[in-house]
């Protein structure tokens, strides 16, 4: 089955955590599966910032290969619910300052740990396995999220500099495929009903933010 790119993009930017398979260090040969926080970078690559101490740190850094789970929040069946599987690699970098600020609006407490042994990770997706429900699945491959648009971090603060967001809306971040924002301190994401183009996006993202 064909799947539409733009479902596992909106699935994945709603996500406030993911869950984490690692190769184990200490038991070789089992996974090792644990929940992270995640925030999603101007190339739709989940970043982590996790600390040197745990467990699943130790395992990436010995061998990048990692599995990432994400469940939809829609239904309380798991079996019906829409769900995705990221196959790929995880690799430690040095974030600039505007992605670092990207992640501290998704993730605000994770502030207090950058001045600890904290370290930030990004997720290369190699294959994508995405289930919209039953009967309702199919393989994305690298290539495609490769060839995705994307919205720099810095132009991403530029743009939200710009915004003037409704009353009790405070937005987190903007793609090419919608917005994500927090309202009665519920995070929500708006998603666009075209990609627009980079002229437009400004104009897009004000039209998402009227409706909420």
């Amino acid at each position: 089955m064909k799947i539409a790119t733009a479902a596992a993009i909106r699935l994945l930017h709603e996500a406030a955590f993911v869950t984490v398979a690692t190769h184990s260090t200490q038991f070789p040969g089992y996974p090792y599966a644990t929940a992270l926080p995640c925030v999603v970078d101007d190339a739709h690559c989940p970043l982590f910032c996790i600390s040197a101490l745990a467990e699943h740190t130790k395992n990436l850094l010995a061998d990048g290969r990692a599995s990432l789970s994400v469940v939809g929040r829609e239904s309380s069946n798991v079996q019906a619910a829409e769900r995705m599987t990221l196959l790929g690699e995880a690799e430690r970098f040095d974030p600039a300052p505007e992605l670092v600020a990207r992640y501290l609006r998704y993730q605000p407490e994770a502030e207090q740990y950058l001045q600890l042994d904290f370290m930030f990770f990004r997720f290369a997706p190699r294959r994508v396995r995405y289930i919209g429900g039953l009967g309702r699945m199919g393989w994305l491959e690298a290539e495609a999220w490769a060839a995705l648009p994307t919205l720099s971090a810095g132009d991403e603060g530029d743009l939200l500099r710009q915004l003037s967001s409704p009353a009790g809306v405070r937005v987190l971040g903007v793609d090419f495929f919608g917005v994500d924002y927090v309202i009665e301190g519920m995070r929500a994401r708006k998603v666009f009903a075209d990609i627009p183009d980079r002229e437009n996006l400004a104009a897009a993202v004000v039209a998402a933010l009227d409706t909420v």
